[in-house]
């Protein structure tokens, strides 16, 4: 079998490879192994590899048992769960709630390589396999469930995510800094139920330990029962998403209470810029050639992120509870024709897409012919 080098290991083959015995985490995903900067998966196994762990990616793992979490053997600290880059019921279904036979972010764009819930099912496979290891849970899937929510395709309002899949703690909104510091205090030694204070987290505990000072909106029994209640306990959990004037939020879930602390600070310029130069292949992983391949690529493939965050605050969009209202760009030298990562991009394919998050109008993308980067000639070999 061949190995290829430039990935993170998706097998104990490819471990072996490198010569590790025990991966330090596994970092597992809902999407396709794609190695590039618009996919969680790929941003999160970069950067602790940045930090100098041994990290594996487990990307769609075989959802009808745990064997698959056992794949690279038992991970030294812990896993890191992500239910992939769009919800997994938006993935699998329509508005009609018809189910979809497509998804773009699956090899060969077929559906059916993730289950329904794929966050909450991947984590409690996660906690069979090795119910002793913490397990981490953030992205996009897990972020919009955090406190009691309305679920359009139960219709009814469900607790939080941390009650149901069994995690140790959610990482909520963009999760670099909170990434960095869990898995420095796991690799300490740490008790992960210790890790209670990290901005942009939050976990579940007992009415005796709950923080000295926060804000509490209504519980979940009461929100599923009452609309007026479920408004204006989304209405305090708005109010308190931004990283300076956010309080902590307290939200009583079926027995135990939700903690949910102030927002992790958004990238600067500088650390944004670093997220972005970490060393993507900007690929997906050659094991899905055969396969057709990962479409989700196609249209980010060339692309070069330029900002985050968005001020607006629409109805329809969950930017800001993710970036933040705060807006962060780049500096023109890395996000421009200097760029590292144009270096991977080959002398034909001149014209790549800037894409950006303009506020308040949500994702804007346009094109742009290049010149190649220094080193590499056009087409015509000038």
């Amino acid at each position: 079998m061949e190995h290829y080098t430039e990935f993170l290991p998706i097998s104990r083959a490819d471990m072996e490879a490198r010569g590790w015995d025990q991966l330090d985490f596994v970092v597992v995903g809902g999407d396709a192994y794609v190695d590039h900067p618009s996919f969680g998966t790929a941003i999160i196994s970069r950067l602790l590899e940045a930090e100098g762990y041994k990290v594996g990616v487990l990307a769609q793992p075989r959802y009808t048992d745990c064997e698959d979490f056992k794949r690279f053997g038992k991970p030294k600290y812990g896993f890191f769960i992500g239910g992939g880059n769009v919800d997994s019921m938006v993935s699998h279904y329509s508005v009609a709630k018809i189910p979809r036979a497509e998804d773009e972010y699956s090899p060969g764009g077929k559906g059916g390589a993730r289950p329904d819930r794929s966050a909450t099912v991947y984590t409690k496979l996660a906690k069979e396999a090795y119910p002793d290891l913490p397990v981490i849970l953030g992205g996009l899937e897990a972020s919009l469930r955090r406190f009691a929510h309305y679920d359009y395709w139960l219709d009814t309002v469900l607790p939080s995510i941390a009650e149901d899949s069994g995690a140790d703690l959610i990482s909520f909104g963009m999760g670099e800094h909170q990434t960095v510091e869990i898995a420095r205090r796991l690799a300490a030694g740490e008790p992960v139920e210790h890790i209670t204070d990290v901005n942009g987290t939050c976990y579940l505990t007992d009415f005796d330990h709950l923080p000295e000072r926060y804000v509490e909106c209504a519980g979940y029994k009461k929100v599923a029962s009452d609309k007026v209640a479920y408004a204006k306990a989304c209405r305090i959990q708005m109010d308190n998403q931004d990283v300076v004037s956010g309080q902590i939020i307290v939200q009583k879930q079926s027995e135990k209470y939700l903690v949910q602390n102030i927002p992790a600070k958004p990238l600067v310029r500088g650390e944004l810029d670093k997220v972005y130069a970490l060393p993507y292949t900007r690929r997906y992983h050659p094991i899905y050639e055969a396969m057709g391949g990962v479409p989700a690529i196609r249209e980010v493939q060339f692309s070069i992120i330029q900002n985050r965050g968005c001020f607006g605050g629409c109805n329809f969009c969950a930017i800001q509870l993710h970036q933040g209202r705060r807006v962060t760009s780049r500096t023109a030298r890395m996000a421009s024709t200097r760029s590292p990562a144009l270096a991977l991009i080959p002398a034909t394919a001149r014209k790549i897409r800037l894409s950006t998050v303009t506020p308040p109008s949500g994702i804007c993308r346009s094109s742009a012919e290049f010149p190649p980067p220094p080193g590499q000639t056009g087409p015509s070999g000038r």
